[in-house]
């Protein structure tokens, strides 16, 4: 368990030095390079002031979780035995299988949102690609992910605590596939205050470090403790006042890494309780434009998402993400005791 602890940390500190010392490369270079952020004119007139923030900032902590997930992968999968001893040493090769395609799920998003990034600061302006674009890419990139979990073997059945193992059947894929799109563009409504997305992010991320270990699942767990260290090495960059902004580059990935942890536990249920901040600035829009309409003109929130609607009425950005990070934090803790109570240890 010493070992099981060092390894953990090792894959969070390494994380997080190489987030962190990134930005002071890449930042100066975003300048040199003028990709700074258009803000959007609707977006509170206070933000106008972020004008030119460099923008792309999601490569450092994207660079820093694909190194320490292949080299922490590629160790567990040929000396995981002799580090951890049999106990600890359950079915590698479908846990690899899993963190292997979630890291690609992420990257395959990030491009997406690399791609609207640079459409955006290539041409001065907050409109990259069309929203239908993206959900074409997003869906694909979804189907070719849960392709890859099927011709692998890897079942079509879900955890539930206290229900047990549930098999959907061909129904699992369609149900995975709205969920992964869902949740990554939820993450990415979430990149709207300095610091709001990396934090929730790192504690989510925490949060599945904690649950993946209780199940013995080393490789995810070190996958988990790489995103919650490089997010944390992010936000020494990006907290307020933020010096540069993730990004769809950053956003998208991370909400594909956010449903990679999810399926690799294959609870995806949980991110229901742990994506809760998420999830409520995705509706918060849905139902802001879906009420718009209806009363013609009326508005539900002050602004959406939701973020917005509280700095419309008075909280700082960094309450904000204080307030945010907390309702993250107790429903992980919600989300780790129903896995530890609720759940057998399943392949």
């Amino acid at each position: 368990m010493i070992v099981y602890g060092i390894w953990t940390f090792c894959a969070a500190i390494i994380a997080f030095v190489v987030s962190a010392v990134l930005g002071k490369f890449l930042i100066p270079y975003l300048r040199k390079l003028h990709f700074g952020q258009t803000i959007l004119e609707d977006g509170p007139s206070w933000h106008k002031e972020k004008q030119g923030t460099p923008v792309m900032g999601g490569i450092m902590f994207i660079v820093a979780i694909t190194f320490v997930t292949l080299i922490s992968t590629i160790i567990y999968m040929f000396a995981g035995d002799a580090l951890f001893g049999q106990k600890f040493f359950i079915n590698v090769g479908k846990e690899a299988i899993y963190i292997f395609a979630g890291l690609g799920l992420a990257l395959a998003n990030g491009i997406i949102g690399f791609v609207d990034d640079f459409t955006k600061v290539s041409k001065k302006r907050n409109l990259g690609l069309t929203a239908p674009q993206k959900l074409v890419f997003q869906f694909l990139v979804a189907g070719a992910y849960l392709a890859v979990l099927g011709f692998s073997g890897c079942g079509t059945s879900t955890l539930i605590p206290f229900a047990g193992e549930v098999d959907l059947g061909f129904f699992y894929y369609i149900l995975s596939a709205i969920v992964i799109v869902g949740i990554v563009n939820a993450v990415n409504l979430t990149d709207g205050v300095d610091g709001l997305d990396g934090s929730v992010t790192f504690f989510v991320a925490v949060s599945f470090m904690l649950i993946s270990s209780s199940l013995y699942r080393l490789g995810i767990t070190a996958f988990s403790a790489a995103i919650a260290g490089a997010c944390l090495g992010f936000l020494v960059w990006n907290f307020h006042p933020a010096k540069v902004f993730m990004g769809d580059t950053g956003s998208l990935f991370l909400g594909g890494a956010v449903c990679a942890m999810a399926f690799a536990v294959r609870m995806p249920i949980l991110l229901l309780p742990m994506g809760i901040v998420y999830l409520c600035e995705m509706f918060s829009v849905i139902l802001q434009v879906g009420y718009f309409k209806l009363t013609h003109g009326k508005r539900l929130f002050k602004m959406s998402p939701i973020h917005h609607h509280f700095e419309m009425c008075g909280w700082s950005e960094v309450k904000i993400v204080m307030v945010f990070s907390l309702v993250t934090a107790i429903f992980g803790v919600i989300s780790f005791l129903l896995v530890s109570f609720g759940t057998k240890i399943y392949w």
